[in-house]
């Protein structure tokens, strides 16, 4: 799996598509280990730090952003025409993001009442994951993606090791950190059991509850979750809001969360 046979430097492109560009900000905040990583690969494509050569062909492809427009969807095609490795980075990416939401409801019927002239907005019918359009080699989740998780893969890679998936529950990583569970202790709806770690318990460490910006953890049991938020008061619309955020388009989280909208 190595991407480099030969003494010239691999080649990484970042393309950005519907996002708010903050997974972007993980190469960018990189400070020194960027310029390191530019001694070790060559970066052809990344229009947020400068170099730009939208059709450049390349070892690795990051990718943030999910298909919105009819444009993206040409595009995402000729990226992964483009690129030996595709990566999708953050939950835009992986999952649709936050404007997946209107893929929830008719929107047709809300665009004419926001836009003076809506025939003009380009948008596709429903906003999709970078997967569910083409073929993608691995996912970095995440609302956003830190610098540990894009210099781990691109280490991976450089090396010939595949990257590993962090997709254990974050719970795991609030044990190891000894913090109190915010769901058992204090009855907040906290995510945790069903969410993957990779922000480092965050949020939990200063006694929140997890909302989930990166997406459901493997084997996510999310209607026994739904349940005991049930059990805490919540009620059915507060509890779909739960899982129907950040990551809503993600299988495990849309269907409780239709599920659970359908209780009267």
């Amino acid at each position: 799996m190595r991407i480099s046979h030969s003494h010239a430097k691999p080649t990484v492109a970042i393309h950005k598509f519907s996002s708010c560009d903050g997974c972007q900000l993980a190469f960018l905040n990189a400070g020194a280990d960027l310029l390191t990583l530019t001694q070790l690969v060559d970066i052809k494509h990344f229009i947020e730090a400068g170099p730009i050569e939208h059709d450049a062909q390349v070892d690795i492809a990051f990718v943030e952003g999910s298909i919105s427009t009819a444009a993206e969807l040409l595009r995402i095609k000729d990226v992964r025409k483009n690129s030996r490795y595709l990566i999708t980075i953050g939950a835009c990416a992986t999952s649709g993001g936050l404007q997946a939401l209107r893929n929830l409801t008719d929107s047709g019927a809300w665009l004419p009442a926001i836009y003076a002239s809506p025939e003009h907005i380009d948008s596709l019918a429903n906003v999709t994951a970078i997967a569910e359009n083409v073929r993608v080699d691995y996912e970095l989740w995440g609302c956003p993606v830190n610098t540990h998780q894009v210099m781990e893969v691109i280490r991976s890679l450089l090396y010939g090791v595949t990257p590993k998936d962090h997709n254990e529950a974050l719970c795991l990583e609030c044990k190891r950190q000894g913090n109190i569970c915010t769901l058992v202790t204090q009855n907040k709806p906290c995510m945790g059991p069903v969410t993957r770690t990779g922000c480092g318990a965050l949020c939990p460490s200063f006694g929140r509850d997890c909302y989930s910006c990166y997406g459901p953890s493997e084997n996510a049991n999310a209607n026994a979750l739904a349940n005991r938020f049930h059990g805490l008061g919540l009620m059915p619309e507060e509890i779909a809001r739960r899982f129907h955020h950040i990551c809503n388009s993600a299988p495990a989280f849309k269907e409780v969360g239709i599920q659970v909208r359908k209780v009267k």
